[in-house]
């Protein structure tokens, strides 16, 4: 690499990042450096913002995982890649020996490592990362619309996990930038669409890309999902809301031998009605983070235009700016994905 130092940052705790300069490293035998064109951020990063990781990344971590980027250089026993290639990050890292492994599930490896918490991530100029995470991308693909193919993956395990059939009704409860991916990867699968969201300028959001919505603050969201499915109720339900009400909702609404995916990662223990899951024999399923193949078909929908990029992002600043950008989304209601541009000179 020509400079012998690169631009990353770094949280510090206390909702505080700092850009710095740190050496610049080769890739290791195995590994690819990435030069970072832009890099999202997710509700995870949030959380470390808000201090509520700090035990687990520590004070002196570069976060990001949301991204997109170019190969920089290839480590010596790296083969399949070439320099300038437009890629993405699976950042998953798994150890290859435990029971979950071996049985297929690298995704919930039993030690995995979650590449930039776990390990330094995204926000840096060049990153280097295991072979093994790497995805080649489309070159008409832009590299801004590419850093949505990690939550749109998040989005293709949750409706592969919950089998959505067409002409099935769906319920997605929440319309976060997770909640929206949802409804449109389980659109784009044949169902019926439904979502509930309290945030009123995320609803008219999801109405204007055409679906279904509820408003609890206004409706009655049971009423609603009976009226629509004529008293059948949701044979798929996404709970993505992390919420108590959203808990309550996903077992009530849900029609019978309906399929309920946890999506959402609660702050606490919430209260599930477990008779429901008696009474009308309902299935629960977990659903945590993606597979190889989510991220292709997540390349393949982003492609081929399922998701209106233009829209979805609504905001990227420099990488300097990032303590701005992470105030700002915290406090900005019309926020849906907001992205850092790692490098300047990244393609559009």
């Amino acid at each position: 690499m020509s400079e012998n130092t690169q631009r990353a940052a770094y949280y510090r705790g206390d909702k505080t990042f700092s850009v710095e300069r740190k050496p610049a490293e080769a890739p290791g035998l195995d590994e690819v450096a990435v030069r970072i064109g832009y890099c999202g951020i997710c509700g995870t990063d949030l959380h470390v913002y808000h201090g509520n990781m700090d035990a687990r990344v520590g004070f002196s971590r570069i976060i990001g995982h949301e991204m997109s980027g170019t190969v920089e250089a290839l480590g010596e026993r790296v083969r399949g890649f070439t320099i300038g290639q437009k890629v993405v990050v699976r950042p998953l890292d798994h150890c290859g020996e435990c029971p979950a492994c071996k049985a297929g599930h690298t995704h919930i490896c039993h030690n995995l490592k979650f590449l930039g918490l776990d390990t330094d991530g995204a926000m840096q100029e060049v990153w280097n990362v295991p072979a093994h995470t790497l995805h080649p991308l489309p070159d008409e693909l832009r590299l801004d619309h590419a850093a949505l193919i990690e939550p749109l993956a998040v989005a293709c395990h949750d409706v592969q996990r919950a089998k959505v059939a067409s002409g099935e009704n769906v319920l997605v409860i929440g319309g976060g930038p997770i909640g929206l991916l949802v409804a449109l990867v389980a659109r784009e699968a044949g169902g019926n669409v439904l979502i509930s969201e309290i945030n009123d300028i995320r609803l008219a959001y999801a109405a204007k890309l055409g679906f279904d919505i509820i408003d609890p603050k206004s409706q009655d969201p049971l009423h609603v999902v009976n009226e629509m499915t004529k008293g059948k109720g949701a044979d798929v339900v996404f709970e993505v809301s992390g919420s108590q009400p959203g808990v309550d909702l996903m077992t009530a609404a849900a029609a019978a031998r309906a399929r309920i995916v946890m999506v959402a990662i609660h702050a606490k223990k919430p209260e599930v009605d477990m008779f429901q899951f008696f009474w009308r024999e309902l299935e629960l399923l977990g659903a945590r983070v993606y597979q190889p193949e989510d991220y292709d078909e997540a390349i393949r929908l982003l492609t081929e235009g399922v998701v209106d990029c233009a829209s979805f992002i609504t905001d990227i600043r420099p990488l300097e700016q990032i303590q701005s950008a992470f105030e700002a989304l915290t406090t900005n209601p019309e926020a849906i994905k907001s992205m850092i541009r790692v490098n300047e000179e990244s393609d559009a």
